[in-house]
């Protein structure tokens, strides 16, 4: 009786929590589909007249951030990862490493957008642009991916690198060809989880890049919109009507919801096709 009280106990708490997701989803999707249009998607955004504007260099440039973001990060955050699950031994550095990555993991975002600002807008003379929030974003996720690639590379069975080295294969050709192959799925995971909570980011980007974009970035060094900026600039510095500044910004939102569901189904599709691969091979 008591195991049965807990089960449906955790079930409903199970439920409660997806009811959330789900509210705050549809409610979001209720209030932007109303504002979502070709014009709205496609048009650039007039901050003089809300109504007769759109989206669409916030919506390229969010992707544009992302792209600098994990281009910087991914690497990184795979070799370090490569590196304390595969080289490094259990000593005061290993551990010093691994607890300095968790700190970062922690550190609030508005924090790394100031550093951002003083150090990657001011000191090195970036100015607000694409490069300066990418790497600002970067420096955001990296312990993320740093943590999913070690994870995922542990995992990997100890027998795959005993059966690899046993046939004189070295250690480097082992990790590049059989222990990351087998721990790609993880590390897209990791990758995955970072790139979702980059695309959403507002308090980084707020300090890294310009805010009244309406065109389309040409290099690393020009202006460029996000999708969190325009939703904050809207609703707070933009002077329009309550009513059309908020279907705007849940349109914004809708959008920028859609786009992580397609990042996520994108990368799992990726996932799921090269596990499938690497089963048919293996069989």
């Amino acid at each position: 009786m008591k195991e049965t009280v807990i089960k449906i106990s955790l079930c409903m708490v199970a439920l409660i929590s997806v009811a959330v997701l789900f509210g705050v989803v549809g409610y979001i999707f209720l209030k932007g589909i109303q504002v979502i249009s070709l014009d709205f998607l496609l048009k650039p955004p007039n901050y003089t007249a809300l109504e007769k504007g759109g989206i669409f260099p916030h919506i390229i440039g969010s992707l544009c951030l992302l792209a600098v973001c994990l281009l910087f990060a991914v690497p990184i955050g795979i070799a370090s990862g490569i590196y304390l699950a595969e080289y490094a031994t259990e000593n005061i550095l290993t551990k010093s490493v691994r607890f300095f990555v968790e700190c970062l993991a922690g550190i609030p975002s508005i924090v790394i957008g100031l550093f951002g600002l003083i150090f990657l807008v001011y000191y090195l003379g970036f100015g607000p642009c694409m490069l300066s929030g990418g790497l600002a974003l970067g420096f955001m996720i990296l312990p993320w991916t740093v943590r999913a690639s070690e994870e995922a590379l542990k995992a990997v069975p100890r027998s795959y690198r005993e059966a690899s080295l046993a046939l004189g294969v070295s250690k480097w050709q082992t990790i590049r060809g059989v222990v990351l192959k087998s721990a790609y799925p993880g590390i897209i995971t990791g990758i995955l989880l970072g790139a979702g909570k980059a695309i959403g980011e507002a308090a980084v980007i707020l300090l890294t890049i310009g805010g009244l974009v309406t065109y389309l970035p040409h290099s690393l060094l020009d202006d460029v919109g996000a999708l969190p900026v325009y939703i904050y600039t809207i609703l707070t510095v933009v002077p329009a009507s309550r009513d059309v500044a908020e279907s705007h910004a849940f349109g914004a939102s809708l959008v920028l919801i859609m786009m992580f569901l397609m990042i996520s189904v994108f990368a799992l599709f990726l996932r799921n096709r090269y596990i499938k691969r690497m089963s048919g091979s293996r069989g």
